[in-house]
């Protein structure tokens, strides 16, 4: 399981620590894609395998399930850690998370998120102001 907060760096080059938490749950490759709010997701092998599985369930009669399916695949690019535990992301994706230095890794249950820390902080600056509202919102899923 993802969990935590982190700040990194990314360099020119576009390679960004992963936290030592994450990396022992990676394996040897794992996939990023664009993820939404502007972020990027991260998952295991394990687990990018069980989103293949939801994914191909959608109705391809659907125009919003066909763009999502889309522009969730066309940027998944299968990545490894380098020796210093880094991944090297490409520009397509860097460019769609606007990322610039100062990044932000987040654990989500089953993935992980990589954000620009001013997205990040404007994110949870809102998440937080309305916290009970969303919670409110989510009482029919039993939380």
């Amino acid at each position: 399981m993802f969990m935590g907060e982190f700040e990194h760096s990314i360099d020119t080059k576009g390679r960004l620590i992963i936290p030592a938490k994450f990396r022992e749950q990676l394996g040897e490759t794992f996939v990023v894609t664009r993820g939404m709010d502007g972020c990027l997701f991260g998952y295991p092998m394990t687990q990018w395998e069980v989103m293949q599985q939801r994914l191909s369930t959608l109705p391809l009669n659907k125009r919003d399930a066909r763009a999502f399916v889309r522009f969730f695949y066309s940027a998944a690019t299968e990545c490894s850690l380098d020796k210093q535990g880094r991944v090297n992301l490409p520009q397509p994706l860097i460019a769609h998370a606007e990322l610039d230095k100062q990044c932000v890794i987040v654990g989500v249950s089953d993935r992980f998120e990589i954000w620009s820390q001013a997205r990040w902080q404007s994110f949870a600056q809102k998440a937080e102001e309305n916290f009970d509202d969303i919670a409110e919102n989510l009482i029919d899923f039993d939380l």
